[in-house]
């Protein structure tokens, strides 16, 4: 397995680790898992279902690399139903990706809403169909670059546990997939809510916890309803998968 060249930069602080660059030939290829936010709730607007880039493509059930159109999660065999499905923080991640690196990026987006993280525990149905599928996906050929995780609203109320858990998850997905170094990126939950505070404090020390691993800010990401939802709008998606494509771009490229 070849694996990305790392220069991580946590939330919370601004020091890096570096790791050696090596050539890639074929797919970038990125795993995104979590509940509803990455699943995608932001209301799709005219034009959203179209082909958006030449160079962006997603995973579908049969196994192939199909040209990406909204929403991403489609395909993913843990969803609930389609009508669902909307523009989630892949949209803006792979389309700022793909422009500014010229690469043809393929996604996995295998996520459903309203999961706890012990549903994503290894040998869990989530667990294990995020490991085939991105295996599916390495099989077209490519270099797994990282994982963008967005989870936690459903273990916010609690979340003292939470980053010992993603460990556990983390480590097996690296193991699972032959990338010891493999860089994964969680997400802060939507600001206004309640439990959110606490549960943002402690995944901005994600990089202390978790080696080669960083989180990207949700501040300013707008709301999908009013402060009783926990879902970003459209526009929230996007600037949210923007910054989660600044932080890969200083990392694997």
């Amino acid at each position: 397995m070849v694996l990305c060249c790392v220069s991580l930069v946590s939330c919370g602080s601004a020091s890096r680790v570096k790791f050696n660059e090596s050539a890639n030939k074929g797919y970038d290829i990125y795993l995104l898992i979590g509940q509803s936010n990455m699943a995608g709730r932001g209301k799709m607007i005219e034009g959203d279902q179209d082909v958006f880039s030449d160079k962006v493509f997603l995973l579908d059930s049969d196994g192939n690399a199909v040209p990406a159109t909204n929403p991403l999660n489609q395909y993913s065999t843990i969803r609930k139903d389609m009508k669902m499905q909307q523009i989630g923080p892949g949209f803006g991640f792979s389309k700022k990706i793909a422009e500014k690196t010229g690469r043809e990026i393929l996604l996995v987006v295998n996520a459903k809403g309203g999961t706890k993280i012990e549903e994503w525990s290894v040998g869990t149905t989530f667990y294990n169909d995020a490991v085939s599928r991105t295996k599916q996906a390495m099989s077209l050929g490519g270099q797994l670059k990282a994982v963008l995780w967005h989870q936690g609203c459903a273990n916010s109320g609690n979340p003292d546990n939470y980053l010992s858990d993603l460990k556990v998850i983390v480590e097996s997905l690296r193991k699972d997939l032959d990338a010891p170094k493999l860089p994964f990126i969680a997400g802060e939950l939507a600001y206004w809510r309640k439990t959110s505070p606490k549960f943002n404090e402690i995944i901005r020390t994600i990089s202390d916890v978790i080696p080669y691993s960083d989180c990207v800010s949700a501040e300013g990401c707008s709301m999908l309803k009013d402060e009783t939802d926990s879902h970003f709008s459209r526009e929230g998606q996007i600037l949210l998968g923007e910054r989660y494509a600044d932080k890969v771009l200083k990392i694997c490229y």
